[in-house]
This record gives C-alpha cells, structure tokens and sequence, in this order.
C-alpha cells in the first residue's frame, strides 16, 4: 500500500536538495540535513539506499558528499518510492490473503487502482520537475550556478 512516511519523504527531499543545490561538487549530508531538517540517521540510511540503486553517487574524504547518478529527468519520484518501501520492509495489507469476501473482491481492488493510478502519476515526475517547482516558488539554491524561474532551461540542463 501506498504509506506517506517520515523516511519516504526524507528520501524524496533529499534527492531534490541534492539535485537544487548541486553545484560544481557534491553536496554534503550535513548541509542536506540543515536545509530539510532532515535527522542525520534517517538521512544517512536513505542517502546509502539510493546510492545502492544508483540514484545517487556517494563521494568519501574531506571533499565528499553526494550527486545524482543520473540527469534529472531520468529520475522520477516513483522509483524513490520503491525504494524507500523496500527499506522499510512493510508487507502490504493489499496482498495478504486474510480477509472477507467484501474485502478481496470489492474493497482491496479500489485501493489498488487507485494505488496504481497514483503510481502512475508518481512514475511520470521527474526530479527535474520538482527543481521547476522549487524555483518557481523562489526557493534559494546554493548552488554556485544560480537557479532562477525565469532562467529555469539554462540551470537545469546542466545535470
């Protein structure tokens, strides 16, 4: 079942926060962590996941951090989702075999539609356009290439 979690959300803003403020580096947890206020060990396990599924790249030493694996229009929310849910380890309710007649064969299925249309929608974003979405709502990036709504095709087709 499709769950808003603290960690699915951490996930997902962290992934935006990285690709917003990149600049010529990579982008530290420990700024990713003050931006969102995001919890190091929440973030930390997330980060490794996406690194593991190549979202991210992680970068170690004193110049270390984190960047896209991939350019932002080929990332896109869902895949963060599937990952996140497999971290988490949740069973779905929707699948388990217990319940009534009612249950399986009229209530279940409306949730799973409506699960599938939401994923849908969640496989057609990309982090690009949520990088859009945050300079149209004149969200400040520290990143060294200066990010702004009306200049929106010159920043972003860099990473």
């Amino acid at each position: 079942m499709l769950r808003l979690s603290k960690k699915l959300l951490f996930a997902i803003e962290a992934v935006v926060d990285i690709a917003y403020h990149a600049g010529e580096g990579p982008v530290r947890s420990n700024d990713i962590s003050r931006r969102q206020g995001i919890p190091r060990r929440y973030l930390e396990q997330v980060l490794q996941q996406l690194v593991h599924h190549d979202v991210l790249e992680g970068q170690r030493g004193p110049r270390g951090g984190y960047r896209l694996a991939r350019s932002k229009s080929s990332i896109v929310i869902g895949e963060i989702i599937r990952i996140v849910r497999e971290l988490e380890g949740t069973p779905d309710p929707l699948l388990l075999p217990e319940g009534s007649d009612i249950g399986q064969k009229v209530v279940r299925p409306i949730w799973l539609d409506m699960q599938q249309e939401m994923m849908g929608r969640f496989d057609a974003m990309t982090i690009e356009e949520l990088c859009l979405r945050a300079a149209r709502a004149n969200i400040p990036s520290e990143a060294k290439r200066f990010f702004s709504p009306t200049n929106e095709r010159a920043s972003i087709g860099a990473a």
